[in-house]
């Protein structure tokens, strides 16, 4: 599945930018230098979220599949987002699938819309994720990816996303921009600045398990306590009742976005003795709005949360982004405006300012803003550190502290050291247990690895020592290196937001299981027009038929960019970044004397995060 290094045609393989919503999903690329929304399945730019298992043992994604959830509850799976990276199963007919997979069908259905667009072949992804997303969140969708047929080289947060799409308008302005990111079953909040053409996310919080989805079940329950109460039974405990309740819950909570009070007339909801049950009632957007308060109280907790982290008061917030579809409802543009006492920006659309940002930010990735000099920092959403032995009166310590390197809101990429001592006479080795998390102690922060370091020299306690570095990059891959400060022996491990191969069998045998079950689809030719993804076009006024230009020239062309900025930057340089500067301008050298596109690539990739490093 891993496309071949080094060759000219998956040098040139198109990237998109992809929406992976727990409601809706979206997709979206770069055209003549500005992101562009692809139309999916049945001609829109949103498809729900929702997988069908039909008669025929066929995987169906979007529409199809959200309008079989009331009839066909127990073949249909909707809101698989709120599960990934869990290890579990989801019974749909006569099989089961996991959330990787039920994900990559929805995908797989996006590559389809993708493939008739762009024309077939390799396809790389930009797939966005929430800021608070775990590691093996993260990993579940890139494999999810993956499993889907995309390349999956970079993983983004979906606030920063959002940012970029607004942000790549705004040219050199200054500002602070606040993201409020309320989806379909996600809550994220981050701020970002825009300084002289850097992008940094100065903050993030939020809550993964808040979203539209919860707003949605408050309203079941109000619904089936309604039925409870004038006809004695629970239509929570029929599965066709229940999926009832939820369609109609969602038809109300969009009713009243725009209306005052919903009528509610269901005449079948469950059965009874034989006998329909069903539900007449009326709904005030006064009731709904006391319903969600305390879920939306918890978002204004963590707009305050992340002001604090970033140093900033509600005035210093100069623009309001809302992302998502929740963000529709209007107690939360009140909630907005009286939080800042300024208005909400109107101007994006918040069902796809992700998607678009997604594009631009693959668009950054291909080179097609090469010319714009547009750089993005993001910043670390949970802290990293290791298990320690915490001190406690007496001397004696207690094994299973947490201590953090990299604490959560540290702008990435960065580096961080920290030196440990040994804990026990002649400790021949120390094992390092990697954790993420805010707790004091491991065993309620989320485990993400562990290696061991041996041969240290058999020394009283407390006279070894180690020194543990983090490093993490802006691709969310963290490695952990451990080095005997005596004797100089290392050892490290990788921690990526990536496709586990642990186990190379078991995704092979979800692949064939997606491939299998995926519903086919008669082949239609792909457009006749032949988009340039790679090398932005100058104006929107040159023709569509015309030539792509050579984009091994303009990789050098940009490496040699980069090499003369360097160069001048050794004047102001010298001990260890002197160092970093001429390695990197050797890298760009020798891959610009290589001229190989896939080379260059990472030479300027490389160069662009040391310039990040060192804010040129």
């Amino acid at each position: 599945m891993t496309p071949t290094k080094n060759s000219a045609e998956n040098s040139f393989r198109p990237i998109v930018g992809i929406d992976l919503g727990t409601t809706n999903s979206a997709a979206a690329y770069i055209h003549k230098q500005k992101p562009k929304m692809l139309t999916l399945k049945n001609g829109e730019r949103l498809m729900p979220s929702v997988v069908l298992l039909n008669q025929n043992g066929q995987i169906i994604a979007g529409e199809e599949a959200r309008n079989a959830l009331v009839a066909m509850p127990e073949r249909t799976k909707a809101a698989v987002k709120r599960s990934m990276g869990e290890k579990i199963t989801f019974s749909m007919g006569d099989q089961a699938y996991t959330p990787e997979e039920l994900s990559a069908f929805i995908l797989k259905e996006i590559k389809r819309s993708v493939d008739k667009e762009l024309g077939e072949g390799d396809k790389e992804a930009v797939i966005t994720v929430p800021a608070y997303f775990t590691n093996a969140q993260r990993q579940a969708v890139k494999k999810a990816g993956e499993l889907a047929g995309f390349v999956v080289e970079r993983i983004i947060n979906e606030p920063t996303a959002a940012a970029l799409a607004y942000g790549l308008q705004q040219g050199d302005e200054d500002k602070h921009i606040l993201v409020y990111d309320l989806g379909g079953g996600t809550f994220d909040v981050s701020i970002v600045e825009l300084m002289g053409g850097i992008m940094e996310v100065k903050a993030s919080a939020g809550n993964n398990q808040l979203g539209g989805e919860d707003f949605d079940w408050l309203l079941v329950d109000w619904l089936a306590d309604k039925v409870v109460a004038e006809h004695g039974t629970d239509p929570r405990e029929d599965i066709r009742g229940k999926a009832r309740l939820k369609e109609e819950a969602e038809k109300i909570k969009k009713d009243l976005s725009f209306q005052s009070s919903v009528d509610v007339s269901v005449p079948v909801i469950t059965v009874k003795n034989n006998a329909p049950v069903g539900l007449d009632c009326t709904i005030q957007r006064e009731e709904f709005v006391s319903l969600i308060t305390p879920l939306l109280d918890e978002t204004k907790e963590k707009l305050s949360h992340v002001l604090e982290d970033a140093g900033l008061a509600p005035g210093d917030v100069d623009e309001i982004l809302l992302v998502g579809g929740s963000t529709k409802i209007p107690q939360v543009q009140q909630l907005i405006t009286s939080f800042f006492n300024k208005q909400p920006k109107t101007d994006i659309n918040p069902d796809e300012a992700v998607a678009l940002g997604a594009a631009v930010q693959a668009g950054i990735k291909s080179g097609a803003f090469s010319d714009n000099g547009l750089i993005v920092t993001d910043v670390a959403p949970f802290s990293m550190g290791i298990a320690v032995l915490s001190a406690q009166p007496g001397n004696v310590g207690k094994p299973g502290a947490f201590h953090a390197i990299i604490p959560r809101n540290t702008t990435i990429p960065v580096t961080r050291t920290e030196r440990y001592t040994t804990t026990s006479h002649n400790q021949p080795g120390v094992e390092i247990e990697i954790y993420q998390g805010e707790n004091k102690w491991v065993k309620d922060n989320y485990f993400l690895n562990e290696f061991l370091l041996e041969g240290l020299p058999l020394k009283p306690a407390g006279e070894e020592a180690v020194d543990v570095t983090f490093r993490y990059n802006l691709n969310g891959i963290l490695e952990v290196s451990a080095k005997s400060v005596s004797t100089g022996a290392e050892m490290s491990v990788t921690i990526e937001d990536a496709l586990d191969r642990s186990s190379e069998e078991a995704f092979y045998d979800s692949l064939a299981k997606v491939e299998a079950a995926f519903q086919p689809e008669e082949h239609e030719d792909a457009s006749d027009e032949e988009l340039n993804l790679f090398t932005p076009l100058e104006n929107d006024n040159q023709e569509e038929g015309r030539e792509r230009p050579d984009s091994l020239q303009d990789l050098i062309k940009e490496a040699d960019e980069w090499k003369r900025r360097f160069t001048k930057e050794l004047e102001n340089r010298d001990g260890e970044t002197e160092k970093q500067i001429n390695a990197v301008i050797n890298r760009l050298a020798a891959a610009a004397e290589e001229k190989n596109t896939e080379v260059l690539n990472e030479a300027i990739e490389s160069a662009i995060d040391l310039a990040v490093d060192l804010e040129l």
